[in-house]
């Protein structure tokens, strides 16, 4: 069991992570703002904050023992709270530079050791490619799973955007790969297409399986049998990014 530090400004989005965090990893969940609510404490000094981080430690620390993961998000912006905290994972949640409160800008350091630095406010996918190191996620056939299908000649950006959107949907996401080396303009083999795919997607390699599937091209069903099909759409810029210009390019710096 462990006690997961989520911390950084005012406003970076510890919260929102830690609430999409929590039922990810079954664990109990301290929120600053609520531990000082009902202890009525809403001193900032420097003793104030060293107080709350020790009372945080402590409510932390009694779940651990009880055999819970525990989720503390707070600011935390010292090395001394952070001490006093005594973390077995940190989050640095580092998406703003400066927050809303001056005081708290002027005293906040950044640490030096973290688990996870977190770059940009998406607590949906940080929240998944956090759970996994913390708890690593098994394949289960039998789990709703979304299904994606395609070239992927090659996996590139747009793609990779399309994946970030489908795996909120059900956590699992099987891709398959329609079997079209030699066919037209398709110079990649499955294997190479495969390799592709792992390194690019390797933060969710537990939450992906992919297939070799025939040259699909028609997709058909009759009644209503207990799945859908979405057309996820995406921004105008990932739209544009064309897989025809990748391989143009590609050949032109040799690459292909």
């Amino acid at each position: 069991m462990k006690k997961i530090l989520i911390m950084g400004l005012p406003g970076a989005g510890k919260t929102t992570l830690a609430s999409k965090l929590v039922p990810l990893i079954d664990a109990k969940w301290l929120n600053a703002d609520e531990v000082r609510k009902e202890a009525d404490d809403w001193d900032f000094s420097d003793e104030g904050r060293k107080r709350q981080a020790k009372r945080m430690a402590d409510f932390a620390e009694k779940f651990k023992k009880e055999g819970h993961n525990v989720v503390a998000d707070f600011v935390c912006p010292t090395e001394k709270a952070r001490e006093l905290f005594n973390p077995d994972f940190i989050i640095w949640v580092d998406t703003i530079k400066r927050g809303r409160f001056e005081d708290t800008n002027k005293i906040f350091v950044q640490p030096k050791t973290f688990d996870v630095r977190v770059t940009s406010q998406n607590s949906e996918i940080w929240s998944l490619i956090i759970a996994d190191q913390i708890k690593p996620y098994k394949w289960d056939n039998k789990k709703p799973t979304a299904q994606m299908l395609g070239r992927w000649q090659p996996w590139h950006k747009g793609h990779q955007t399309l994946f970030e959107q489908i795996i909120r949907k059900t956590g699992q996401v099987n891709i398959m790969v329609r079997d079209v080396k030699g066919v037209g303009d398709n110079p990649f083999d499955f294997q190479t297409v495969k390799q592709n795919i792992e390194k690019a997607l390797i933060d969710f390699k537990n939450r992906i399986n992919i297939t070799l599937v025939p040259n699909i091209t028609n997709i058909c069903y009759g009644r209503g049998v207990g799945y859908k099909i979405e057309e996820i759409v995406l921004s105008d810029e990932i739209q544009k990014i064309s897989a025809t210009e990748i391989r143009k390019k590609m050949r032109e710096t040799g690459k292909l």
